[in-house]
């Protein structure tokens, strides 16, 4: 079970991965619209999601003291070494965390937000999270690059 979640992860990590290498530094930071996100301010967030979340993932509460979520959203702008930074350590916390467990850890509970759930449970939120913020950033980098997007997967 656990290395199907872990399958499943590295197909996101590639799709991401895949779009920033098309994106040129400029385009990582364009905001298309009023209260909308930057593929950078997107890989900011994703990465405070995945180092709190999984960061002691069995022991600790998922939401840790030190994150600044409100800062994953501010307006900066970040150079391409800093998203790829970003993107690395996130994606390197999450799959040492996962390289941890074991099938059987997948029933004990774990917290996040102060609300108890099983790891499965919590490996099933972060998997949808992942996938949501990805498919904005795939988004994103087909506007950026309309006229010269490489598809990531069967062309239209």
């Amino acid at each position: 079970m656990l290395n199907a979640y872990q399958v499943e992860f590295a197909k996101y990590k590639k799709l991401g991965s895949q779009t920033l290498a098309q994106l040129s530094d400029q385009a990582l930071n364009v905001v298309p619209a009023a209260e909308t996100n930057s593929v950078a301010m997107i890989v900011r967030h994703l990465h405070g999601n995945l180092l709190s979340r999984f960061t002691d993932f069995l022991t600790t509460d998922g939401e840790k003291e030190w994150r600044d979520r409100t800062a994953e959203f501010a307006a900066v702008t970040y150079s391409r070494a800093e998203v790829e930074a970003y993107w690395t350590a996130a994606w390197k916390q999450l799959e040492t965390s996962l390289a941890d467990l074991t099938d059987d850890d997948l029933s004990k509970i774990v917290t996040i937000k102060e609300q108890a759930m099983t790891a499965d449970a919590a490996l099933c939120r972060a998997l949808a999270h992942i996938a949501y913020h990805v498919g904005q950033i795939v988004l994103l980098g087909r506007m950026a690059n309309a006229d010269k997007w490489q598809y990531l997967s069967t062309p239209r």
